[in-house]
């Protein structure tokens, strides 16, 4: 079935995120550590007077990363909360069709259970990230973060 994706970019990887995971893409403003959470949970944020949890999601995907400086993030809603999720950048939206991801294409172990497949965007392939994934990653499951 041909979809709509966004494309950005995370950990210096291309991805794909169907835009139907999309609520928006926001740039966010000050962020407010919480204690005692994962590393890869960068803190809470208002955002559109509203409270969303911000993920540093190159973190999320392997713990290992460096945090950068991103502002830039995809916000989507899971199991009734709303998530920040931060990326390198954005791109734009193209239209493709997903199919299984093909053996040797993940940057590493860690994104393997990120990834729902792969589309074509000029020529390459490009990783079609699950957004709830990540998130589930982040909160060990508990996804009342928020």
């Amino acid at each position: 079935m041909n979809a709509l994706f966004l494309l950005a970019r995370v950990a210096g990887q291309d991805v794909a995120i169907l835009s139907d995971h999309v609520e928006s893409v926001v740039d966010i403003g000050p962020v407010s550590p919480v204690p005692r959470t994962a590393r890869a949970v960068r803190g809470l944020a208002a955002l559109r007077s509203r409270v969303v949890t911000v993920i540093d999601t190159a973190r999320a995907i392997d713990p290992a990363s460096e945090s950068g400086g991103e502002r830039r993030a995809v916000v989507t809603q899971v199991d009734g909360h709303h998530y920040a999720l931060l990326v390198d950048m954005l791109d734009d939206a193209y239209r493709s069709t997903s199919r299984p991801l093909s053996a040797g294409l993940t940057p590493g172990p860690a994104w393997a259970s990120v990834v729902d497949g792969m589309i074509d965007h000029d020529g390459r392939p490009v990783l079609v990230l699950n957004l709830a994934a990540v998130v589930a990653r982040t909160t060990g499951g508990d996804l009342a973060a928020a």
